[in-house]
């Protein structure tokens, strides 16, 4: 798909409210998926299709979900109160969108300088992640589930070079979640847009630079025609998951097995979404940088230490809030990270570095 196809749903404005209620037919029950994506970008707007279709073909036709992309039906930063309200049943979005609802919310979905896509999954599941993620939720009269990863994302798209900590500051930046959280620490000027809108914004040069999500999904959005330097790491978000949240009410009236067909659709989609992410951002790296005259960058050591302890600051500032559920799930995030951290070091890490090593494979 082009990418004028793509802005034209990017945008985000209002939020449309109402009740509705599921359209029973032949017993089957029609359920409507609103998304924070552009139908059919890639990435998420795939990934959000391929959840809708997997929840049909798992509940044996039963249970049928019509994908509406944003704007089509509300607007994208209005899916969690449509599903909230009951506008609509379930919504495919990020929960680094949420964070004007609870803090808290921000590190279900990334965390700067946190866990990685596995991790984040480790965590819900192993860690007592999800009960909290429930908890949460179930405020607002949702039940979440995580279904995708988008794997490390990188910092972004930048006009101009940076070569010191200095260099952020004052700068124009659009980003998401407790990343923007980061750089405000460090001066920048964070906005928040929706990709299409971080085009234009670049293109306008009323923004200086931003980070949407990584090589596939970027290049579908034609960041690199507005601005050519693209750096990493993207220690705003070293993983960034993508949840679905469905209406906690229409969710408890589905017979059990259809609750499961919803559940698992959700989980056996996380690893298929992240892998996908990883393999075709490799191939996008690739052609970006031959065909479209991408200069990838890395950011200065000094940079990425800055961002560090604006991270750490932000984070304990979280475990300082006057909402006692935001605190447990910060405990329960830093004392999971400290574990895995300390194992990976011996474990992917030292694979990773190994692999990095100068030695002949393969012939």
């Amino acid at each position: 798909m082009k990418r004028r196809q793509f802005l034209k749903t990017a945008g985000v404005a209002g939020v449309a409210t109402g009740l509705a209620a599921p359209a029973i037919a032949q017993d089957t029950i029609t359920w409507k998926m609103v998304t924070a994506w552009p139908k059919n970008l890639p990435g998420p707007g795939v990934a959000a299709q391929m959840l809708a279709d997997r929840i049909t073909a798992l509940s044996g036709g039963r249970l049928e979900v019509k994908l509406y992309a944003a704007g089509e039906l509300v607007p994208g930063n209005g899916v969690f109160d449509a599903v909230s309200e009951g506008t609509a049943e379930l919504y495919h979005a990020v929960p680094s969108y949420w964070g004007s609802k609870s803090r808290g919310i921000l590190l279900f979905g990334s965390q700067p300088f946190g866990l990685r896509a596995d991790e984040q999954l480790g965590w819900l599941v192993h860690g007592g992640g999800q009960a909290l993620y429930d908890e949460m939720y179930g405020r607002f009269g949702l039940k979440p589930f995580l279904c995708g990863n988008s794997g490390p994302q990188w910092q972004g798209w930048f006009r101009n070079e940076i070569n010191s900590v200095d260099d952020l500051k004052g700068l124009r930046f659009r980003t998401t979640g407790l990343a923007s959280e980061m750089c405000a620490k460090l001066g920048m000027a964070v906005q928040a847009m929706g990709g299409g809108d971080m085009f234009q914004g670049l293109q306008s040069g009323t923004i200086d630079a931003g980070e949407f999500i990584g090589p596939w999904t970027d290049s579908a959005l034609g960041f690199y025609q507005v601005a050519k330097n693209y750096y990493w790491p993207g220690v705003g978000e070293p993983s960034s998951a993508e949840e679905c949240a469905v209406n906690k009410a229409a969710y408890d009236a589905l017979p059990e097995d259809l609750q499961q067909a919803v559940a698992y659709a959700c989980e056996s989609l996380y690893n298929p979404v992240w892998t996908e992410y990883t393999t075709k951002h490799a191939a996008a790296l690739k052609q970006l940088v031959a065909e479209q005259d991408v200069q990838v960058k890395k950011l200065p050591e000094d940079v990425i230490v800055a961002m560090g302890n604006a991270a750490g600051e932000v984070i304990a500032e979280l475990r300082q809030d006057d909402d006692e559920l935001v605190k447990r799930i910060v405990e329960s995030f830093l004392e999971y990270r400290a574990g895995i951290a300390e194992y990976m070091v011996y474990a992917d890490n030292g694979q990773m570095n190994a692999r990095a090593l100068d030695y002949k494979y393969g012939g």
